[in-house]
């Protein structure tokens, strides 16, 4: 191990092994747990804090009333690392079921916290023995099941460094599901649950092949945490990860995983151990994907990809708390958990593989929880819309006349659009081709967001906890528009972004921007608009989500004549026409 200094943080370079390949990986201190003498409990009770671990202490206590809780109990690793878990059971002597809570962000919001930060759920409805992002034992111990919240490695007061989403993690995760099987209040079946990064460590265990998982709910779970999150369509967005690591506990170190985006800032071997072959799930699978988010894309690439057949999506607008704490959506869940971990014959696999939500406008959907066999859609049809420079318009007819318009690459935006004839619905992936040139500059990084618009041309926004959403989008860095033409399909490029072509002055280059997943209805008279920029464009969001962009000069655009540029879009036809009336 080395020393060296980043960005005023002393950090200590550790040379690992991943798939056959040496790195120098960056690890920098995690911050402590109060109780090893920074911090104290007034500092970090009641206002949200993730990284929040409150002082050790084994011991075995009533919870709640009918809840046993087994505090922060020991579990030895495969190489003799020691991380500890609190356990939540039903206060009986009957065997039964787990679900593990497997995250970064602490396994309990501690003795004098409040609560945690969880927008769009009233405080009440979380007992405070649930971790962030996670089930809650104060409903599951009283349905049968026990849940257990895990500090894995370097987390809270268990030992080690903590490895950000890698292969390490997700041996560590095999280790502990054949621990929990093996204990005495256990039935031998576990499972697994929760939501966004508790969501994301599920693929990555599951493909491991524990024997005695059952079944994983990743709900919200980004399956690819380079091409989806550190650098989605090639631009670089390090600060939001940055940010999450710099705000997790643990007795040792963490992986820097904003200082290894700068390192290494193309797909590596690196980067590869953080990706779960999804093709080794053999276990059912409840996913669910938000149209909003951006889990989105992994939500749906572990639908596709996992090996199980029994496999379930639903896809909503809402933002993932809210989802995952409603109601009808808990009890949707138990039905799932009944079935496979505790053999109820309760029809569960007669539910849709997949479930979509079929946005309208503002908070108003136009179909809830519709019923389909696959996505994207068998019957879906890929029309293409082509741009016109000269009118700032789409067309479904190629364009005669060469034209071109221009943007300021920093903070300049351009828009098409077309009035829609007739009701049409878009569910599944879009692309957008364009023919681009840098003015001033030698690369583009662009931002593209497909809008709805009123029959009087006013921008109509879906609403995700009460703020509008920009639309579908997508991102891409031109000098890393090569395709990995093995991942890549006709209805959705995927990016090799294993190195970076530059652009000469004057040059005009073909690229091809995915667009993620939408579902959303048009009605005969609106519009749909192409929102192109050189920055992300959104107001007031919480999330810190930030890209370094690379943008000077100006970004030119080429339609028509020799620069088809369009818009695919996968248009789906009503099921059945009659009478006047449209089913979809």
């Amino acid at each position: 191990m080395t020393a060296e200094t980043h960005r005023g943080t002393e950090s200590t370079i550790v040379t690992e092994t991943h798939n056959g390949e040496q790195f120098d990986v960056v690890y920098k201190p995690a911050r402590r747990p109060p109780d090893l003498g920074e911090g104290s409990d007034d500092e970090f009770a009641g206002n949200g804090y993730l990284g929040y671990c409150p002082p050790f202490h084994t011991r075995s206590y009533q919870a709640a009333p009918g809840i046993r809780c087994d505090q922060d109990q020991p579990v030895t690793l495969r190489d003799g690392t020691v991380i500890y878990t609190d356990i939540y059971r039903p206060d009986t002597d009957v065997p039964v079921p787990v679900i593990i809570s497997w995250s970064y962000f602490g396994k309990r919001p501690g003795d004098g916290m409040t609560e945690w930060n969880v927008k769009g759920v009233p405080r009440e409805t979380i007992s405070l023995m649930a971790k962030f992002e996670s089930v809650d034992p104060g409903y599951w111990c009283h349905v049968g099941y026990a849940v257990a919240n895990v500090d894995p490695r370097g987390i809270g007061h268990s030992q080690g460094n903590i490895n950000f989403h890698g292969s390490q993690d997700a041996r560590d995760g095999y280790d502990f599901v054949e621990w929990l099987a093996e204990q005495p209040w256990c039935n031998g079946k576990v499972g697994m649950a929760g939501n966004s990064g508790v969501a994301v460590t599920q693929w990555a265990i599951a493909a491991q092949q524990p024997p005695h998982l059952a079944c994983i709910a990743p709900w919200e779970g980004t399956s690819d945490i380079f091409n989806e999150a550190m650098y989605e369509g090639g631009v670089p967005g390090l600060t939001f990860h940055s940010a999450l690591t710099g705000f997790l506990s643990g007795p040792g170190l963490v992986e820097d995983i904003g200082e290894m985006g700068r390192r290494y800032p193309f797909f590596n071997n690196y980067w590869r151990d953080k990706v779960a072959d999804l093709t080794q799930i053999q276990v059912p699978c409840y996913i669910t994907a938000s149209w909003s988010h951006f889990h989105l894309h992994g939500a749906f690439e572990g639908f596709r990809h996992v090996g199980d057949e029994r496999k379930w999506i639903r896809a909503h607008r809402d933002f993932e708390w809210p989802d995952m704490y409603s109601p009808g959506n808990i009890e949707d869940l138990k039905r799932f958990f009944d079935c496979y971990l505790k053999d109820i014959h309760n029809g569960w696999e007669l539910t849709p593989r997949v479930r979509l939500e079929v946005m309208d406008a503002l908070d108003c959907d136009y179909q809830v929880s519709r019923p389909e066999r696959e996505f994207p859609l068998a019957r879906t049809r890929y029309d293409k819309l082509y741009l016109d420079a000269a009118t700032g318009s789409l067309s479904p007819e190629p364009i005669a006349t060469a034209s071109s318009t221009s943007y300021d690459a920093a903070d300049g935006v351009v828009t098409f659009d077309m009035t829609l004839p007739e009701e049409t619905e878009l569910t599944g992936y879009s692309t957008l081709r364009l023919y681009v040139e840098a003015d001033g500059n030698d690369d583009m990084d662009l931002f593209v967001n497909i809008q709805k618009l009123s029959t009087t041309g006013e921008w109509i926004p879906t609403h995700v906890l009460d703020h509008p959403h920009p639309g579908a989008w997508g991102k891409l860095r031109v000098s890393r528009r090569a395709l990995d033409e093995q991942k890549s399909t006709d209805f959705h490029p995927v990016l090799a972004q294993r190195g970076e072509d530059k652009l000469s002055p004057g040059e005009i280059v073909a690229v091809d921007v995915p667009i993620w997943p939408t579902s959303r209805i048009w009605h005969a008279g609106q519009r749909i608009r192409v929102q192109i920029a050189g920055h992300y464009i959104r107001g007031d969001w919480f999330e810190p989500l930030t890209w370094q962009t690379c943008n000077t000069g100006r970004h030119i655009l080429h339609t028509g004549g020799a620069y088809q540029a369009y818009l695919q879009i996968p248009v789906i036809p009503p099921k059945f026409t009659d009478a006047g009336h449209t089913y979809r």
